[in-house]
């Protein structure tokens, strides 16, 4: 427990770099007070340009992708490695800390982003297959409806789901996976709501829209 312990607290101090923040400070701006208020890749993208959310991206990925790469294994001084927990589940602990960092971030006073890209980097450390759902179920559920809020709900939501599927259900990633879905759809709630009041901000008009 203890090694899952001071892992879990060095990926949250590695996740609480949130790049929108962190480059936004280099630029003199707060991207939660532009667009949504949300400090993610969408809304950097929107009030920012390009070349910002690339880097916001990035940041955002690689904090959770380095720290399970190099932790993980890792016998910490004072702590070492335990051999009673499995290394899966030390990875998922890691990436676990890492996106409630970067929603609750300890530098940027608990005000962060709702952790989709961080989350994707977690699942690229940890198992990169389990990608290729996500991503083509946020990019099937984005072409149609044209909101990303949505996209990126479903999307996680396909993650436990593919585990399910695959056999791979009761083990620590699929624990990790249902978690996290639940976590991210509680991000996006003020998106749920938007989305019933029909005030939800589109990134274009979907397929849905197109053939009505």
């Amino acid at each position: 427990m203890l090694e899952l312990l001071a892992k879990f607290v060095l990926a949250y101090l590695a996740g609480s770099l949130v790049g929108s923040l962190v480059i936004g400070r280099l630029r003199g701006v707060d991207i939660r007070s532009m667009g949504s208020g949300n400090a993610g890749g969408t809304n950097a993208l929107r009030t920012q340009g390009r070349l910002f959310a690339f880097w916001v991206v990035a940041i955002d990925v690689l904090k959770v992708v380095l720290p399970v790469l190099w932790l993980t294994d890792a016998a910490l001084p004072g702590v070492g490695v335990d051999p009673a927990v499995s290394r899966q589940a030390v990875a998922v602990t890691i990436a676990t800390g890492a996106v409630v960092g970067h929603v609750w971030p300890a530098y940027f006073g608990l005000r962060g982003g709702k952790g989709m890209a961080t989350l994707l980097g977690g699942y690229a450390a940890i198992q990169p297959g389990l990608l290729v759902p996500v991503v083509l179920g946020w990019l099937l559920v984005l072409a149609l409806s044209g909101y990303v809020g949505l996209a990126t709900m479903i999307a996680v939501a396909v993650a436990p789901l593919w585990l399910a599927a695959t056999g791979q259900a009761g083990g620590p990633l699929f624990w990790f996976a249902l978690a996290m879905a639940l976590f991210v759809v509680w991000a996006h709630r003020i998106n749920i709501a938007r989305l019933r009041a029909g005030v939800e901000h589109q990134m274009f008009r979907g397929l849905l829209d197109r053939l009505r």
